[in-house]
């Protein structure tokens, strides 16, 4: 079944970076389009960034110039590497295998931004 694990999240300051990671399983990774979400605490969630299978990617206004996402096929992996983190970057950041914020989700993982 597909599987998706999240890991890389934590406590950083204001302006600092952190890179989160996301192993996927059970499914053809490298022809499927994936997303990252995230939901803070009391909003919405939101959609954060997306990769096609060959490449083009996708960014939200708010973290465009700040967040790189990239795959890498070899290990069924995406990664979000964030830059320049934002108090109200402070969420649970979700995998969604797909287009999101429909398809199959991880557990998601946790990131703190302290101002």
């Amino acid at each position: 079944q597909v599987q998706l694990v999240e890991s890389g999240g934590g406590l950083v300051q204001s302006g600092g970076s952190l890179t989160l990671s996301c192993a996927a399983s059970g499914f053809t990774f490298s022809t499927s389009a994936m997303s990252w979400i995230r939901q803070a605490p009391g909003k919405d969630e939101e959609w954060v960034s997306a990769i096609s299978d060959f490449g083009p990617k996708y960014y939200d206004n708010p973290v465009k110039g700040r967040f790189n996402i990239s795959r890498d096929n070899a290990k069924n992996t995406v990664y979000l590497q964030m830059n320049n983190l934002k108090p109200v970057d402070t969420a649970v950041y979700i995998c969604v295998k797909g287009w999101g914020p429909y398809g199959t989700r991880g557990q998601g993982t946790q990131v703190t931004v302290s101002s």
